[in-house]
């Protein structure tokens, strides 16, 4: 017969396949106190005194149990903050199902690591909070004839018009619905005279109009530049204690810290980068992820969910609102609204920067032919250099980010990984773009050289030779080795990387897209979508009527961009995609292991007629990887058999000899990026 009492479902945290369920444990007397639903706890595990840490996800009385042994006890309760709320557990084990991993993974992701002091803090004052709360209501008890609470105080949050687009607009968020958003390509000025895009602002009214009716928002950003204007356009319209950010640039006590607010009822504003999507915001009413077709939103950890897919999961199981916004569309978003999952909405009049490409001009200049500026583009840059801030957007940061053999022209490649070398600075030793390892002793594995070339100019490189360009004129570089967010609205000449570019007070007067042509010939199945959204981004960066200037490229993406209309390039990928059977039109998936392991894979999968396998073809390191593609309907069924197969390669014993090598393992992505 069962023992009565309290029995906690336990996640243990371990990226081990295996242990991926949940484990009962009996709750001694002495925790049912303190005991609840998400606390952390020290539970044994194989024997009694080995302890390892885990969640506490449910909590039923013994005579409800399925299991009528004798349980282990847990050992101890590590703290009563109750940090894995039941939704983002939903939320965890929905989306490591989907993609055949591990619910411990994500759940890594959303909590952060413990932080005691602040943690205790955080209690102590939650502890006052509900004194405090109680004291109030017997109070209003007292003095009132009927024993009931009053009702909460009206949010002081007012709602707003969301600027620029249809009224129906914030009703649509209001009521829970699916928006794809074209953003407005516009620099805004704010009260404090900082200057942000059109979109911080949308994206701020948004979570305004949401928190004027009680709930919370998460906006998802790629990157820590984006972030700050975000933060500043709410700055401007919220209160300072409304507004939580998370991201992974904070310190470890300060991140869990707003963590630890976001688990408070009162709603919240949440800002921050691709883990942001988890966080356990209260009475969540509405999600935004800003430029969806950033790379960085891809988690590079296992199970390497994508912040869209998250989103897309986490709004289903909550039917809050979701945004997807940015000056081009995705085409994994052009996808949702051609089956009539998402609405398209553009703002109300669509402005559009005046783009001018000039893909088949030359210069007859030699250094602006040596600055890789067309005629068209040097005279609109020394025109607009006169008044004001020109921006150059160039592919690659360094010097000279390729250099190659000076006799026979073989591009250098690294000793230790195969990848390219490449620049810094002048005078500079070559490195590898890819492992950093310097080639000091470098030589041809062609020839035998030691003197190499220059066959790429980066934004080091580039700097000078517009400085050379232009003589007297301030040069600004900004990339990933040189942090800079904003710029005046004297003249200047900003050259960045794509990505990195700064706002300018008031916008560019100018704004130079070079090394169109290499950015295009990058071997991936998203180049067109990619240089479309980073021109895209750096021409909504453009002052009122300021030209925009594409140089080296030609073609759909060039008349895309001049015509500013992403959404006809996203719809016509998709369509050659979907005659290719390629993602986003299907579903992939890549399985990477031994060659026994892979073929166990892909066995296990060979009854689902909607999966089609290509390979398996060899790697690196003596493994293999095969792709499989697969209708949408199936995801289920391949990421369950997928993971089956994981979780049996890797539950297998040994014996012997075989206990000292390293056990095979099975690496399985969905929605790879690698392969495309």
């Amino acid at each position: 017969m069962p023992v009565p009492g309290l029995i906690a479902r336990v996640l243990i945290d371990s990226p081990l396949p295996q242990l991926d369920h949940p484990f009962d444990y009996s709750v001694p007397d002495d925790l049912v106190d303190d005991i609840g639903v998400g606390v952390r706890v020290k539970v044994p595990f194989r024997s009694a005194t080995r302890l390892t840490s885990g969640y506490v996800i449910g909590l039923v009385d013994a005579d409800d149990a399925e299991f009528g042994g004798k349980l282990s006890a847990l050992d101890s309760v590590v703290s009563s903050a109750p940090v894995l709320d039941p939704a983002v557990w939903t939320l965890a084990r929905r989306v490591a199902d989907r993609s055949g991993g591990t619910a411990s993974d994500i759940v890594r992701l959303a909590v952060p690591p413990r932080q005691v002091r602040v943690e205790k803090k955080w209690l102590a004052r939650r502890a006052d909070a509900a004194a405090a709360e109680a004291t109030e209501v017997a109070e209003a008890a007292e003095a009132t004839e009927a024993d009931t609470v009053a009702p909460a105080a009206e949010p002081t949050v007012e709602a707003v018009a969301i600027t620029g687009y249809p009224a129906a607009l914030a009703n649509a968020v209001s009521v829970g619905e699916r928006i794809a958003l074209r953003a407005i390509p516009r620099l805004v000025e704010l009260p404090g005279g900082a200057w942000v895009g059109h979109w911080a602002i949308t994206l701020a009214e948004l979570a305004v109009t949401m928190l004027a009716s009680g709930r919370s928002s998460i906006l998802a950003v790629p990157d820590y530049r984006d972030q700050a204007q975000l933060e500043a356009a709410l700055a401007a319209a919220l209160p300072a204690e409304a507004v939580v950010r998370l991201d992974a640039r904070q310190p470890d006590a300060e991140r869990y810290a707003a963590f630890l607010r976001c688990l408070e009822p009162a709603p919240v504003v949440v800002v921050g980068n691709r883990a942001s999507i988890y966080a356990p915001a209260a009475a969540l009413g509405l999600i935004v992820v800003w430029d969806d077709g950033d790379p960085l939103y891809a988690e590079q950890l296992a199970p390497y969910v994508h912040t869209r897919d998250a989103a897309l999961v986490r709004q289903e199981q909550l039917g809050c609102a979701l945004v997807l916004a940015g000056n081009a569309r995705s085409v994994e978003a052009e996808r949702l609204i051609e089956i009539g999952w998402m609405r398209a909405v553009d703002p109300e009049r669509a402005p559009r920067p005046r783009v001018i490409p000039t893909g088949r001009q030359s210069s007859e200049d030699p250094v602006a032919q040596a600055a890789r500026i067309p005629s068209t583009a040097w005279r609109e840059a020394r025109t607009a250099l006169e008044t004001g801030p020109v921006l150059v957007q160039v592919a690659s940061p360094g010097y000279s980010p390729w250099i190659a053999c000076a006799t026979c022209r073989e591009p250098a490649r690294c000793t230790r990984c195969g990848g390219p070398l490449g620049v810094s600075k002048p005078g500079a030793i070559p490195a590898c773009r890819l492992c950093g390892a310097v080639a000091a002793d470098w030589s041809c594995s062609n020839c035998q050289g030691r003197t190499f070339r220059s066959i790429g100019a980066g934004s080091g490189r580039t700097a000078d030779e517009l400085g050379r360009a232009f003589p007297g004129a301030l040069i600004v570089l900004s990339d990933g080795d040189h942090e800079v967010l904003t710029v005046g609205e004297k003249p200047a000449l900003v050259i960045a990387t794509r990505g990195a570019e700064p706002i300018a007070a008031g916008g560019y007067h100018a704004v130079l897209l070079l090394d169109g042509e290499r950015m295009l010939a990058r071997e991936s199945l998203r180049v067109g979508e990619d240089c479309l959204r980073w021109w895209s981004n750096a021409a909504a960066l453009a002052a009122p009527g300021a030209p925009v200037l594409l140089a080296g490229a030609t073609g759909p993406v060039s008349d895309a961009l001049a015509s500013w209309r992403q959404d006809s390039f996203a719809a016509a990928e998709l369509a050659d995609r979907r005659a290719l059977r390629f993602p986003p039109a299907v579903r992939a998936a890549s399985v990477t292991g031994s060659a026994a392991g892979v073929a166990e894979a892909l066995a296990a999968i060979e009854p689902i007629e909607a999966a089609e396998v290509l390979g398996p073809v060899p790697v690196a390191d003596g493994q293999v990887r095969a792709i499989v593609r697969f209708d949408y309907a199936a995801g289920a069924a391949v990421a369950g058999e997928l993971r089956a197969v994981v979780v049996r390669i890797a539950s297998r014993t040994r014996s012997g000899r075989d206990k000292r090598r390293v056990a095979p393992t099975l690496r399985i992505r969905f929605d790879d990026p690698e392969i495309l």
